[in-house]
């Protein structure tokens, strides 16, 4: 039996396209089942954030101390705290950049955006049961809110056109 020495040993040349075949490809169906779960995860961040965008328009200087007693948002005194309105921004502009991104698709930012301006339209011409709005014209944070969060998905769009490409 004949021992080689590291020094006998040569590497074996592996060219660019033996390396490749060997390399595992990836499985065909994982591109449109990440754009599926993108599209999805975004439409229901849209919906969450939409409601907590309708609840936190009625938040007033009072709640907070309020809210902690067991009151609902909205009970307290006080004026309004525009927390709604820069959320909104936020939120939207990080669901239309994560639909996009997952996706790489421009049409992605569509389906989120729809249902957010839809539930936000539903809440404003929709009566409760005792006859008040969800969101009121008289509040000032939710009529902000519909413009600065749908401003934040129509600048990420115009955006993206103006890019045209999505690297």
């Amino acid at each position: 039996m004949r021992t080689e020495s590291a020094a006998e040993v040569q590497p074996q040349e592996l060219s660019s396209e033996t390396y490749e075949e060997r390399a595992r490809q990836p499985w065909a169906g994982w591109e449109p089942l990440i754009r599926v779960a993108g599209v999805v995860v975004a439409v229901v961040a849209a919906l969450v954030t939409g409601l907590l965008e309708i609840f936190l328009s009625t938040l007033r200087a009072g709640d907070v101390v309020s809210v902690w007693s067991g009151d609902a948002i909205g009970s307290g005194g006080g004026p309004l705290l525009w927390l709604a309105v820069p959320l909104s921004a936020a939120f939207n502009w990080a669901i239309a950049w994560f639909a996009v991104t997952t996706t790489r698709r421009r049409w992605s930012l569509a389906p989120p955006w729809a249902l957010w301006t839809l539930l936000m339209l539903f809440a404003a011409g929709v009566r409760t049961s005792e006859g008040d709005y969800l969101l009121g014209g008289e509040n000032w944070v939710a009529l902000v809110t519909i413009l600065v969060g749908s401003l934040a998905y129509a600048v990420y769009s115009y955006r993206l056109i103006l890019k045209r490409t999505l690297s």
